[in-house]
């Protein structure tokens, strides 16, 4: 191979990323229309102006089985066969494949928009019981530990002088025994 040229078990590998990208049941072995309009964007093969997601999908429509919804790694070959000359002209077709291999190669797919953690100190003063007042103070104690149960109702407190000596040899039982 030329210096400079990428070889295709670079590009197969990048392939099988994409192809697991978003689905838990995927083998990597076959990859769907949206998994390669992700590549495509991703690697920069849709620039806007030469291809557009549009092509993308075209293509990929022409190279998969009538009835398939997945590309195998030969059709994913061809359909970049496909879009290599639409996206670099005025080149030679193995050239304008090896810039598209270049493109693609090493590649992985990105997290673009994905939820970021919340910033901490945002989150420490929502989350710090010291700074609790009024009612929701009561449920937590000094070390800033909730109390549970017992700091969501009121339970009864049956410890008095009353509930202390019912049953318990009072004036009750030497009435009953006589």
């Amino acid at each position: 191979m030329a210096e400079g040229s990428v070889s295709e078990a670079e590009v197969e590998t990048a392939f099988k990323k994409f192809a697991i990208h978003g689905d838990t049941k995927a083998t990597g072995k076959e990859m769907n229309g949206k998994n390669f309009v992700k590549l495509c964007k991703d690697c920069r093969v849709i620039d806007g102006k030469n291809v557009t997601a549009t092509d993308v999908d075209i293509v990929f429509t022409k190279v998969k089985a009538k009835t398939a919804r997945v590309i195998t790694f030969e059709q994913f070959s061809q359909a970049l066969s496909e879009l290599a000359p639409k996206r670099f002209k005025g080149k030679g077709q193995e050239e304008t494949l090896q810039q598209l291999y270049g493109l693609i190669a090493g590649k992985e797919p990105s997290n673009a928009g994905v939820t970021k953690v919340a910033k901490a100190a945002a989150v420490d003063r929502l989350t710090d019981t010291t700074k609790f007042t009024g009612a929701h103070k009561e449920r937590f104690d000094e070390t800033g530990k909730g109390k549970g149960k017992a700091g969501r109702e009121e339970i009864p407190d049956a410890s008095g002088y009353v509930g202390a000596y019912k049953g318990k040899g009072t004036y009750e039982d030497k009435v009953k025994e006589a």
